[in-house]
């Protein structure tokens, strides 16, 4: 029995939002809005001083009586900052880990990604969630990472694919082309069409993404801009409909 199941992205720009007020229940808020069965949230803080030593994870996962996995990307003692993935369906981690950097200027923080399995229904659907470089270089060997045998190049990986994240890079990019070249871009020829995500008051550019594997079916696509969402971070979620075959 095919198993259709609603994925949002968000990065969530560690609760705070254009109004610079930190406030984790607008993201759940956002978040409920549209009931998804599996969030990819990126920019969350742990136990960090300026978002008052708060687990942002467990608290958004917590208000949508949502399981998740959390990985951080970056740990200064207690304090972490990472990525995690929320779901209403059981979840078995997969791997979690650092992803490459590069010796340039604008590669100033470590990344990382996660990779859960989902039991949705009758199906086991493979999720990965990241959060790419601000350095072209460093993206450039952060995305030969994600294609080799950790990530999407494992076999186990090659099925059932939801990949998810804010690569900072655009559909022109070869950011784009190289994951495209594995996985289709879910708001490719389907209508409506996610568009662009950041800045979310004025979106101007398509920063963050959902792709799928050829056996997952896409439905719609779309950015999330409502008054709320425009307010609660400073990137737009992305919501995909999709079919499990």
């Amino acid at each position: 029995m095919n198993q259709r199941l609603r994925v949002m992205t968000y990065n969530a720009h560690s609760c705070v939002g254009t109004d610079g007020q930190l406030d984790h229940g607008r993201i759940a808020e956002v978040i409920a809005m549209h009931d998804p069965d599996i969030v990819a949230i990126q920019e969350l803080d742990l136990a960090r001083p300026r978002s008052g030593r708060m687990d942002q994870a467990a608290l958004i996962a917590g208000h949508l009586k949502m399981r998740f996995h959390f990985h951080p990307a970056l740990r200064v003692q207690e304090e972490m900052y990472g990525d995690a993935i929320l779901s209403k369906w059981p979840l078995r981690l997969r791997h979690a880990g650092e992803l490459p950097t590069a010796k340039a200027w604008l590669a100033f923080e470590p990344r990382g990604a996660l990779w859960v399995t989902a039991k949705c229904g009758d199906h086991e659907v493979q999720v990965i969630n990241t959060h790419l470089g601000l350095s072209r270089r460093e993206r450039e060997a952060q995305v030969q990472a994600l294609l080799g045998s950790n990530w999407l190049g494992n076999p186990e990986c090659a099925q059932r694919v939801i990949f998810c994240g804010d690569l900072n890079a655009l559909p022109c990019s070869a950011v784009h082309r190289s994951f495209r070249s594995v996985l289709r871009d879910a708001a490719k020829n389907v209508k409506p069409s996610g568009g662009a995500t950041f800045p979310s008051r004025f979106p101007l550019l398509r920063l963050d993404y959902i792709f799928v594997s050829a056996d997952v079916k896409v439905l719609a696509v779309h950015a999330a801009s409502t008054p709320l969402s425009r307010q609660a971070s400073d990137h737009l979620p992305v919501i995909a409909d999709l079919e499990i075959t």
